[in-house]
Order: C-alpha cells, then sequence, then structure tokens
C-alpha cells in the first residue's frame, strides 16, 4: 500500500482522490494539491473534521463532483466565495455527457435493492472521474480557473494540460486492447459505480446487487443472487473494499462465479502527474484479473 502524502498547506483541495489525480497533473510544479477525503472513506457518509473545515476555508480553491456525491459539502460551502470553487456537475459541458443513475443499457430488472437503508444517488450518476471523455473536461475546467488565478503561471499549466490530454489518449488505446478480449464476458457489481468506464470500453456489466456490507445476507437473499448469476451466466462478480470477503465467498458458494475486487475511489494511489493513468490502468487490471480466462 502506497503512503498517503497529505500537504497541510495545500491551496488546491480536491474532495475525492481521483479529482486529485486530475488536479495535480494540472497543477504541477506550480501549487500544492490535497485530498479531503482519506483513503477508505465514503463520500456519501464522511463527516468533516475540524481539521478538513479549516482546509476547505484556507484553499485558494476547491474541486468538488456534486451534492448527491459528496453530501456533506453544499452546506460548509455556502461561506465560501464561489470564485473559490469548481462544482463539476455544473459544468455545461459535462452535463451533456451524464449518465442517469441506472442507464437504460443497465438492465433495471436485473438491479435488485436489498439493503433499505442504502444512499441512494440523485437522478445522474456522478462517479464522472471514471470517464476518460469527462476526465478530459475536468481538466480544462481546473486549467482554466488556474490560469485566472496565477496568470502568470500560464506557461506552465497550458504544457501541463497538453501532456495530460495526450497521456490520457494514449491511455484509452492502451486499455481499449487490453480489455477488447472480455468485453463479452458478463458480470455483476455491488456498486453501481462504473457505468461511465463501462460504456467507454464496452464492457458488459449485467447489473447490480445493493446489499448492507456489514451484515450478513439471508438465505432468500443470497438465493435470489445466485438465481440471478446463474440465468445470466455471470462470469465475476466485483465486490469493493468495504465488502468483506465472506460474505462475497457465501453468496457465489457453489457457483462457478469468480470473485474479483474493484477499486472506484484509487485508494492507495500516490498524487503524481501521472496518477489519473496509473488509476485507470489498475482499475482494468482488477477487472481482467477476473474476466480474463487464463
Amino acid at each position: 500500500m502506497w503512503a498517503l502524502i497529505v500537504n497541510a498547506n495545500a491551496t488546491i483541495i480536491s474532495s475525492v482522490r481521483p479529482i486529485g489525480f486530475i488536479t495535480e497533473a494540472i497543477s504541477s510544479g506550480v501549487i500544492d494539491t490535497d485530498i479531503l477525503l482519506p483513503d477508505g472513506a465514503s463520500p456519501h457518509t464522511y463527516s468533516l473534521k475540524p481539521s478538513d473545515l479549516i482546509k476547505i476555508k484556507n484553499a485558494d480553491l476547491i474541486i468538488w463532483v456534486g451534492e448527491d456525491m459528496e453530501t456533506f459539502m453544499p452546506t460548509v460551502l455556502k461561506n465560501i466565495d464561489q470564485q473559490k470553487q469548481i462544482e463539476l456537475m455544473d459544468i455545461a459541458e459535462i452535463e451533456t455527457l451524464l449518465r442517469t443513475s441506472h442507464q437504460e443499457d443497465k438492465h433495471h430488472d436485473n438491479d435488485m435493492h436489498i439493503d433499505s437503508d442504502h444512499h441512494h444517488h440523485g437522478e445522474y450518476d456522478e462517479h464522472i472521474w471514471l470517464s476518460p471523455k469527462i476526465a478530459k473536461i475536468i481538466a480544462k475546467s481546473i486549467h482554466a480557473k488556474l490560469i485566472d488565478l496565477y496568470p502568470n503561471k500560464a506557461a506552465i499549466l497550458g504544457a501541463n494540460l497538453d501532456e495530460f490530454i495526450t497521456n490520457l489518449s494514449e491511455t484509452e488505446q492502451n486499455i481499449a486492447k487490453k480489455l477488447i478480449n472480455v468485453q463479452n464476458r458478463g458480470y455483476f457489481v455491488f456498486h453501481d459505480a462504473y457505468g461511465y468506464f463501462e460504456s467507454h470500453f464496452g464492457l458488459k456489466n449485467l447489473g447490480s446487487f445493493t446489499i448492507n456490507p456489514a451484515v450478513q445476507p439471508g438465505v432468500q437473499t443470497v438465493y435470489a443472487i445466485q438465481k440471478e448469476l446463474a440465468e445470466h451466466q455471470a462470469v465475476c462478480v466485483f465486490r469493493e473494499p468495504q465488502f468483506s470477503p465472506a460474505i462475497i465467498k457465501k453468496i457465489v458458494n457453489g457457483t462457478d462465479v469468480r470473485i474479483g475486487e474493484l477499486n472506484p475511489l484509487g485508494t492507495g494511489i500516490p498524487i503524481t502527474k501521472d496518477s489519473y493513468s496509473h488509476f485507470l490502468f489498475a482499475l482494468t487490471q482488477e477487472l481482467l484479473d477476473c474476466l480474463d480466462e487464463k
């Protein structure tokens, strides 16, 4: 596990780690960037600490996704100058690319919502950092804002943006080649977070199961999920780090379905200029580790 690098005097705050990856790529060599949420924290349920509030108050710029993702942010940002914020869901170019929370091609009838206490997203899927296309728009928006804040650093910022766009385009091509042989291998997830990535690279998500990660599922729940896995001939089911392996093993016990793990928040990946590409490659490898029949 890579060490988490924290910059106590950072002047740019990104709410979640993948947004910080993009921010660092553009701001590198100009200003420090920091991530608000620690590794392992959920943006849906995180409670800000006093030190977080100080960071936000002192930041030159705060970059966040939207009120249905970081539910704690709107109240905190009421007293922060609008010119010191970028709410990514409000960017017009991004709005035209948004997916609904359960896009038509995600098979509504396969979405089994079992945990009644689960947080429900708003109308749109806010996991926008998983779209390479949207990531480029985010980078351009951050670049434009930083040019306003630091006009004397325009040359460095421009070079950083060009490098990011070029590298990301190469990353997309490489990932597409890696995933081409698993595009027809169906799988289920326990968090409907990957729609942008799946759509971009033509992956076959059969649906999502929503269960409480802290509670052992009952017999009926296990049976219902196993029935879905069998009916749709799923190759894999993907959990996230917060899910106990024992719970998932119980669900797939007696089936040929493999268990994989996906990390949509880039947990453990250090903040560097190349982090966003590293993040996408890591997610790709996690998919291949389960879907690819070796």
